[in-house]
């Protein structure tokens, strides 16, 4: 199977376990780090999640997956939250964040420069537009390498 394939088929395993635990799925994604291949699925809900609404879920996907074994490599299975500083990959994560503080990073240097802040003010299928000094940038998601939510401390 092709990644795509494996995080849509665990996103889909997920759902049941996600409303028994009151939890929304973030995201899911797996990927191969030094190495090792890591399934990691992303929880959230209002207030945030603890460690152990995290194990909770994580034995609930574990069994689950034992079930089906359907992924053919090993790899490490994680539970967490997508924390503060979240990506936003998922036209879904784009509609949560809007009116957001973000940072973006592109893949190539745009009038020399790479990393941008500013405020979430659109998106579609093919660009992000970006509130920077009061003047609307538009991205297209292509050169776009990571986009995420702010910190503000």
């Amino acid at each position: 199977m092709k990644k795509n394939e494996i995080e849509a088929k665990v996103e889909e395993m997920l759902v049941p376990i996600a409303e028994a635990n009151e939890v929304s799925i973030y995201d899911v994604e797996y990927v191969k780090e030094g190495g090792e291949w890591y399934l990691r699925a992303y929880i959230d809900r209002e207030g945030g999640v603890d460690i152990n609404k995290c194990v909770d879920v994580s034995h609930a996907l574990s069994d689950a997956l034992d079930k089906d074994d359907f992924i053919e490599d090993a790899y490490i299975l994680e539970v967490s939250s997508p924390g503060l500083g979240r990506q936003l990959k998922k036209d879904r994560h784009f509609e949560n964040s809007l009116g957001q503080d973000v940072e973006l990073k592109l893949f190539k240097a745009r009038d020399g420069v790479k990393e941008f802040a500013g405020t979430l003010k659109s998106y579609d299928s093919n660009s992000v537009t970006v509130t920077i000094n009061d003047k609307d940038e538009i991205f297209s998601r292509k050169e776009i390498s990571v986009i995420k939510l702010a910190l503000d401390f």
